[in-house]
């Protein structure tokens, strides 16, 4: 077997839980997408060129509301930022990679993608740059191909799912219970349903979201502000 056979391998063997994942998951959003009415080449576009998960679901929600681009920027902005951070602690790891093997490697670096390059450890025999490199490509297209294939077979059978509309409802509701689940302080989940539902009434339900996002943000770069100074009283004035 060659060198760049086992790589390959290698890569498929650790990304295989996340594709298989990946491929069921992106397969409901396929589904989800042919519920709202869109043609099954919608999602797979989506799905080739955002590749941003839960980002996906919000956009397609939104491409059949109000137009209001300000919500899709800052909604994706704000949901898309945790990917910097997975950026700055993969630095070292992608370091003197080629530009080719660097632009997939930054474009697919997804939270699954992260969690298994960050805790991979590759054999000395294999190029730990290509596994790299291997493993976000096969989540990658596993996702690409599960959002044709939900959206094709949708197509193809007229499957309509009654309340699978309420996908990206039930989606939020558990992230949101989960965070909940972990917080020692729960200041943060209370802020965030009064802030969205003053914002829903007063507002209205065209730029609501996008007024509860910039609150948030000012809350937290307040309650920042206060635990440095509590933790540094000295170096903050």
């Amino acid at each position: 077997m060659s060198e760049k056979q086992s790589e390959l391998k290698f890569a498929f063997q650790k990304a295989f839980p996340v594709m298989i994942g990946y491929l069921m998951l992106a397969m409901g959003y396929g589904l989800y997408m042919h519920n709202l009415g869109f043609s099954f080449w919608f999602p797979t576009i989506m799905a080739a060129v955002i590749y941003g998960g839960s980002v996906e679901f919000i956009v397609a929600s939104l491409l059949v509301a109000r137009f209001a681009p300000w919500n899709v920027f800052l909604v994706t902005l704000v949901v898309g930022f945790r990917q910097f951070f997975y950026s700055l602690a993969m630095l070292n790891k992608y370091r003197n990679t080629s530009i080719f093997q660097r632009l997939i490697l930054i474009f697919g670096e997804s939270d699954e993608t992260f969690s298994v390059n960050y805790a991979l450890e590759v054999p000395t025999n294999l190029k730990t740059k290509l596994v790299y490199t291997y493993v976000t490509i096969f989540n990658y297209l596993s996702w690409v191909m599960g959002a044709f294939l939900g959206g094709f077979s949708g197509h193809l059978l007229g499957i309509q799912l009654r309340g699978l509309n309420f996908m990206m409802t039930a989606l939020f509701i558990v992230l949101f219970l989960e965070q909940f689940l972990k917080e020692q302080s729960h200041l943060s989940s209370f802020s965030g349903l009064i802030i969205t539902t003053i914002s829903l009434v007063v507002i209205g339900k065209t730029y609501f979201l996008l007024v509860t996002l910039s609150f948030l943000v000012v809350e937290y770069a307040i309650k920042y502000y206060l635990d440095q100074k509590r933790v540094f009283p000295h170096d903050i004035d």
